[in-house]
């Protein structure tokens, strides 16, 4: 009788065995991620989270966090193929591998993408919006990782390369889109640039901003269903990721565009988000960003 109700997918019998691993090596690198957070912004993480209630803080942290377990989620999808040692031995490699990419992405992002403002010491003093703007190139990063992850195979010295490969193309799109959003903010806004803007504060350019940087990390993680992956190619993978990644990412600009004229039609969006600050149609923008994203997305995965 359940058999006519529910019709399942015949699972292994040690898959709750390698459900355990997963988890349990999930959460120790959690734990780990929590604890490097305080060590390398030189402060106690219990006391920002809890009795400083910053929640830019907590905000920054969290993105750390999604993208570690999107990069984990990455390692786990062939886990249950490695047997339990090799699962947990995979969890955990990935899993270092990705809080050093993402620490180091964190590190780029705030010396060459923000370059003209200090990202840790405004979290430090509150900025919502750096916070949230940091979150979301953690996550940026973290998604076109897992993809050049899934993308691999094996993990071996070559898959790798062409992971570092990925995380390569991932710093110089997010550097270029951003340049871009910079240079069409201030044609908008004569009176300030896009830094200065968030560095006192405006959520809704952040909230704007990070639309723009996850939608264009979904689709740039498309592009693993386009390339054929060549172990020892690691020219070409580099090359075609960034090559591909660069034509979806122009492709969604596009369609954005389209998107809110026809959606937002009737509303002035510079004025409204970066001189008004509205938060609730910034929100809208980021929603088309990764929705018309995840659409372009579907179609080439």
């Amino acid at each position: 009788m359940m058999q006519d109700l529910v019709n399942l997918v015949p699972l292994s019998s040690g898959v709750w065995i390698y459900l355990g691993i997963d988890i349990a090596v999930a959460i120790c690198l959690l734990f780990t991620l929590r604890l490097m957070s305080g060590k390398m912004a030189a402060v106690s993480t219990s006391q920002e989270l809890g009795s400083n209630d910053n929640f830019a803080f907590g905000i920054s942290v969290a993105g750390r966090m999604l993208a570690l377990c999107i990069v984990l989620s990455a390692a786990a999808a062939s886990s249950d193929n490695n047997g339990y040692l090799g699962a947990a031995l995979s969890m955990l490699l990935f899993g270092l591998v990705g809080i050093l990419l993402i620490k180091i992405g964190r590190i780029l992002h705030d010396k060459i993408i923000l370059n003209r403002i200090d990202k840790e010491d405004m979290i430090k003093k509150r900025n919502t919006s750096i916070g949230v703007i940091d979150s979301a190139s953690s996550v940026s990063t973290a998604l076109i990782v897992s993809s050049v992850m899934l993308w691999v195979d094996g993990a071996d010295w070559n898959a790798l390369f062409a992971i570092l490969s990925g995380f390569v193309v991932t710093q110089a799109i997010l550097l270029i889109r951003t340049r871009i959003y910079e240079r069409r903010f201030i044609i908008n806004n004569q009176s300030s640039t896009f830094q200065q803007t968030i560095s006192k504060g405006q959520l809704a350019v952040a909230i704007q901003h990070s639309g723009n940087l996850l939608g264009t990390a979904i689709v740039v993680s498309a592009a693993n269903g386009l390339l054929t992956y060549n172990p020892v190619g690691y020219v070409s993978n580099l090359t075609g990721w960034l090559i591909v990644g660069m034509a979806l990412s122009l492709i969604l600009v596009i369609l954005v565009i389209l998107a809110k004229k026809v959606v937002l039609i009737g509303l002035n969006l510079a004025q409204e988000v970066e001189q008004q600050h509205n938060v609730g149609l910034a929100s809208i923008e980021m929603v088309l960003s990764v929705g018309i994203a995840l659409i372009v997305s579907g179609l080439f995965s």
